[in-house]
């Protein structure tokens, strides 16, 4: 994988109907009215969209928290209980790609505002859901509705963000998702001790109305948006010049990797707090993930990470972390546990803030579409990750969703060491050739 500051090679990505050119840079830095660190309108958007993520992780993994207790209730195993979370995921990485043409046609913030709506009032339904394939067939609605929010949000970043910000930019908003996935379920955790998982939901749900409502009122208008006319063949063409790029293949399968491990370990991870020799309550289970803080950490500090150790660099951090992490839960002492989760945590939103710039960075057209399909990789990887995990949960214990992790973490290694010995043999070819001239 090349440097972060350097494009994969090959000829340039050609503009077409559905994916509009990139802004052109700016001659100098005065002329650039793009959003920077320390403007009104940089805070404004930071905190907007950091509000949408917040909402959408909190919905898109509002019952994950709850799968014991929506086991107990509606007699479910662990494995069946967690389509209830792959339904939500998976619905979300089969539409975010038609639902990021359309935002090319009426807009970024137009887009995140209607998916935002629309995921808010499905989360007022579900809590009334009387089975469980009623409950997952909500969830696959409300995943579906929630995928107008991470490929555009990403889209508009790229555009209405100075270049050397995006990194930071991007990683605030998946500070955002960290603290949405920590606080749903939190939430969700406590108000289920208290009342019953559908309380929770609904807690969940309010929580998701009015994170709505402030991103709606904070985000700023784009204004480096073209609205472009959208067609099948022209989206075709725009997705088949993404997936032939090596370097986004890898960055997609990176996402997936990544998301597998922590799919798996965060469906699993409260059927084995809730047993022995743990035994913990459901609000303290839930309280688990204040751990997701670590990852507003993490996420934010990617950045920081690429500039001095590059992309590859940081992602090698990330999978050791990641690795590392899990062998350590497999301890039977909870503050190992604990520790463990915090390692895996840390890993997975640095690993995923890395890649996800990196496509924003790579894709010189069609940002909405790349990023779309970074999102469906990732939200893949979510849902096998969380199905496997409980399957192998109930066949070998812990140990059995541990392995699953490892070996998505040997693959993502593979995948950069690759890379890493890619650009190794380029450089050296460039010296024998710049010795010949």
């Amino acid at each position: 994988m090349p440097p972060a500051d350097i494009k994969a090679s090959g000829a340039p990505l050609r503009p077409d109907a559905s994916a509009p050119s990139a802004p052109s840079a700016p001659s100098s830095r005065a002329s650039d009215d793009r959003l920077a660190p320390g403007a009104s309108g940089y805070r404004r958007m930071s905190f907007a969209l950091f509000a949408a993520g917040v909402a959408t992780f909190a919905l898109l993994y509002s019952t994950q928290a709850l799968l014991p207790a929506i086991s107990g209730d509606l007699g479910v195993t662990a494995d069946q209980a967690s389509w209830t979370v792959s339904a939500a995921t998976g619905g979300l990485a089969l539409a975010v790609v038609p639902v990021s043409a359309l935002s090319e046609r009426f807009g970024r913030r137009t887009t995140m505002t209607v998916a935002l709506c629309v995921a808010a009032c499905v989360a007022l339904l579900v809590p009334l859901a009387p089975t469980l394939g009623w409950l997952v067939a909500l969830r696959a609605v409300q995943g579906a509705a929630l995928a107008g929010v991470p490929a555009s949000a990403m889209a508009y970043l790229a555009e209405e963000v100075r270049p050397k910000a995006l990194v930071g930019a991007i990683g605030l908003f998946v500070a955002g998702n960290a603290i949405g996935g920590m606080s749903g379920r939190i939430l969700a955790g406590w108000v289920a001790q208290a009342w019953g998982w559908r309380a929770g939901l609904a807690a969940v749900g309010a929580l998701a109305v009015l994170c709505t409502v402030v991103f709606r009122l904070m985000v700023p208008r784009a204004r480096h948006f073209t609205p472009a006319t959208v067609s099948a063949r022209s989206l075709g063409r725009t997705l088949a010049t993404h997936l032939s790029d090596p370097l986004l293949r890898r960055l997609y399968a990176l996402g997936a990797l990544f998301m597998t491990v922590f799919g798996a370990v965060y469906t699993v991870i409260g059927y084995r707090l809730a047993e022995a020799p743990f035994s913990l309550p459901q609000g303290v289970v839930g309280s688990i993930f204040l751990i997701y803080l670590v990852g507003t950490v993490s996420s934010a500090a990617a950045g920081k990470i690429v500039g001095r150790l590059g992309r590859r660099g940081a992602l090698y951090i990330a999978v050791g972390a990641t690795g590392a992490g899990l062998l350590l839960t497999l301890s039977a002492s909870l503050l190992s546990v604990l520790l463990g989760l915090v390692l895996i945590t840390a890993g997975f939103f640095a690993g995923h803030a890395v890649a996800s710039s990196a496509v924003s960075r790579t894709a010189t057209t069609g940002r909405a579409q790349a990023s779309a399909l970074y999102q469906t990789a990732y939200y893949v990887g979510s849902s096998v990750g969380g199905t496997l995990g409980a399957m192998a949960f109930r066949s070998a214990g812990w140990d059995g969703t541990v392995v699953l992790g490892l070996a998505a973490m040997v693959a993502a290694a593979s995948i950069t060491l690759y890379a890493t010995r890619k650009a190794i043999l380029e450089q050296r070819r460039r010296v024998v050739m710049t010795s010949k001239a």
